[in-house]
């Protein structure tokens, strides 16, 4: 929570403010009903008690800092409106003609966050890695044979030998473990990049977001509750289901499907006409790959997760071809003009 903290108190600082409309905004992204703000105070009873001291006074301080910025630049749109009334001939030539539009988040960057923030209450916390991995990190770490399909040209980016564009956010994970003892609990989240036929159900360029738990006794039911909790969140008691599967860095291993059955268009499109959508692939943490990370897997156990964004912001947002989200088109991205 720290963290986030830090990164609103940067986002305060550099909102831009040009009109009265991008004042009112302001404030009803930090400290509305659904502002960031308002919404780190509801989470607050989640701490413990010496937490809700220190971290409750830091975000009335973010609070603080909103309702100053607001009110300062409230209060020179109101004198300058003053003085407009009373010298109609008076003009600031600082002000622009043409006002700027409000911008908006993209759909991809409106359900990451919103997916980081259902983890985040389960106490995952979010980091990021490099996109251009190393063999080690990509591959071997990671329990991948040197012989596995995924090494080949034809499934991954290479920039030069054992130098590729990662193929996943594990490669973050690996990197984390190397450098921190368990408990770990963390998301590794950004873009991942493989050799895949563009179409409207996948694409060469994808978001994922990947969890990651390592502690003593941890067993596939810890997982399965855990996906139980995001889906239930995400998709308000959607059924599911867990297929048997295989991934080098995790055994046993599933995918996690969700059923949207047939009723109309868009989900025969995205299913594939089968009513269900797979959403995610998870697991038990492979032991060798806990060993090269130098954790002994005969104390700490661990299970992962990986979700691809863009496969759930089809059903989410209710759209029915994926290379949408990458192709820039303004009036698509209007449309998310009031979601924050």
């Amino acid at each position: 929570m720290i963290k986030i903290i830090k990164k609103l108190e940067e986002e305060i600082k550099l909102f831009k403010i040009n009109n009265i409309e991008d004042l009112e905004v302001f404030k009803k992204y930090f400290v509305g009903k659904q502002g960031l703000i308002t919404k780190l105070f509801k989470n607050i009873k989640y701490l413990s008690e010496q937490d809700k001291k220190n971290i409750g006074l830091s975000i009335n301080n973010l609070k603080i800092n909103v309702l100053t910025k607001y009110n300062f630049f409230k209060q020179k749109w109101h004198k300058l409106e003053e003085k407009i009334t009373t010298n109609k001939s008076l003009k600031d030539l600082t002000i622009y003609s043409n006002l700027f539009e409000i911008g908006s988040r993209h759909p991809i960057s409106i359900l990451k966050n919103k997916i980081i923030n259902i983890f985040s209450k389960k106490g995952f916390t979010s980091i990021e890695g490099p996109e251009i991995e190393d063999d080690w990190h990509n591959f071997t770490a990671l329990n991948f044979p040197y012989d596995h399909p995924a090494r080949d040209m034809q499934d991954t980016f290479f920039i030069k030998k054992k130098m590729l564009l990662r193929t996943h956010t594990s490669s973050v994970q690996i990197r984390y473990m190397e450098n921190n003892k368990p408990p770990i609990q963390i998301l590794s989240t950004g873009k991942v990049y493989r050799k895949e036929v563009i179409s409207i159900r996948s694409h060469c360029i994808f978001n994922q977001v990947e969890g990651l738990y390592v502690n003593t006794n941890v067993s596939f039911i810890d997982l399965k509750k855990i996906i139980e909790y995001f889906i239930n969140t995400l998709f308000n008691d959607i059924p599911f289901r867990l297929r048997p599967s295989y991934f080098p860095f995790t055994e046993p291993s599933a995918e996690v499907d969700i059923y949207l059955g047939l009723n109309n268009k868009v989900n025969k499109i995205i299913t594939n006409n089968t009513g269900w959508l797979e959403i995610m692939g998870c697991g038990m943490v492979d032991p060798y790959v806990l060993k090269n990370v130098n954790i002994d897997p005969e104390i700490y156990s661990g299970f992962a997760f990986g979700i691809g964004i863009e496969r759930i912001a089809l059903l989410y947002f209710n759209i029915n071809d994926i290379r949408i989200f990458f192709q820039n088109d303004i009036r698509f991205l209007k449309q998310f003009k009031s979601s924050f």
